[in-house]
């Protein structure tokens, strides 16, 4: 996939393709199906698909206050799309001269003229351009004007609501990694570099690795099944979220994660780590045998969890 990191003046620009518009934080089912669609039309006409997406999130400049954590990387949300078979990825600069663009210009000057796309497909509450002021009901009439075409998208629904980037990080928050799993179409992950510890792992008999995480927001403190991506391959685990209170730390939350059956050396590596399922809340244990029978068990929990996947 190519992409592209332009000020929306610039002039290096994907041109002739179908397109869709979004911040696509999380690239959820619901913004799924809009990419798909468009995917799709770009296929059957024979041209590019173009994502057209923005950076930073615009609320980290209109209210950085209320900014949500977002759900993934730039380099996640790039693999994402990757993967959605996305052919540009076009990521304009989100600053207070554009936020101050009208959303006629917009999308007349740039999309439909500039980027020059022949159809445009958003979700059905799309809305753009300064103070928010354009929809879809105006995509649809500028594009007419210019002998193209912008469809809406209908919007995905799960167990009976809204499938949305604020429901999953809700439920991420919540340690529902379940939920949020269904409503991505994926497990969520973290990315991130495996860092050096203090080794307390290893003494109590259960060497795990530390995650210098990179995403904005971390599943709710506890333990997890989980899965270490590296290489191309997926190693199962369980990971605990917290603080360690047993271990009388310094307060400070950590992502730690022992591989099943693994003796490897991760240090220094970039990695993805996946939440399938919560087993239990992090607590305090009275004495530290207490504790290393508690990870055996989770262990074992994680170890039958993964062999129910595999059918076994």
């Amino acid at each position: 996939m190519q992409v592209i990191r332009d000020d929306w003046r610039g002039e290096a620009l994907p041109r002739g393709g179908v397109g869709t518009v979004g911040n696509f934080d999380g690239v959820h089912l619901g913004q799924r199906a809009v990419i798909d669609q468009a995917v799709t039309r770009a296929r059957e006409l024979q041209v590019p698909a173009v994502v057209v997406t923005f950076e930073p999130h615009p609320l980290a400049l209109l209210r950085p206050g209320k900014a949500p954590p977002r759900l993934v990387t730039p380099a996640q949300k790039e693999r994402l799309l990757a993967d959605r078979g996305v052919d540009s990825m076009l990521v304009v600069r989100f600053d207070e001269a554009f936020a101050a663009t009208p959303a006629v210009r917009f999308a007349r000057d740039f999309l439909l003229d500039r980027v020059d796309l022949v159809e445009i497909y958003v979700g059905t509450r799309f809305v753009f351009g300064r103070e928010r002021e354009g929809d879809l009901a105006l995509l649809q009439r500028l594009a007419a004007e210019r002998g193209r075409r912008a469809e809406g998208v209908d919007e995905v629904f799960l167990d009976g609501e809204r499938v949305s980037s604020t429901r999953i990080r809700a439920a991420v928050g919540d340690g529902d990694v379940g939920l949020a799993a269904r409503l991505l179409g994926r497990s969520y992950e973290l990315a991130g570099t495996v860092e050096g510890g203090a080794g307390k792992g290893k003494g109590l008999g259960w060497p795990t690795i530390n995650l210098a995480v990179e995403n904005e927001l971390v599943p709710k403190t506890g333990v997890y099944t989980t899965r270490v991506s590296v290489d191309g391959g997926s190693l199962p685990a369980v990971t605990n979220v917290g603080v360690r209170p047993t271990l009388h730390s310094d307060g400070e939350l950590v992502v730690e994660t022992h591989i099943l059956d693994f003796d490897g050396d991760l240090y220094g590596r970039a990695v993805g780590l996946s939440f399938d399922a919560r087993l239990r809340d992090e607590r305090r244990f009275d004495a530290v045998e207490d504790l290393v029978a508690q990870i055996g068990r989770d262990v074992e929990a994680a170890r039958e969890f993964y062999g129910r996947e595999r059918g076994g």
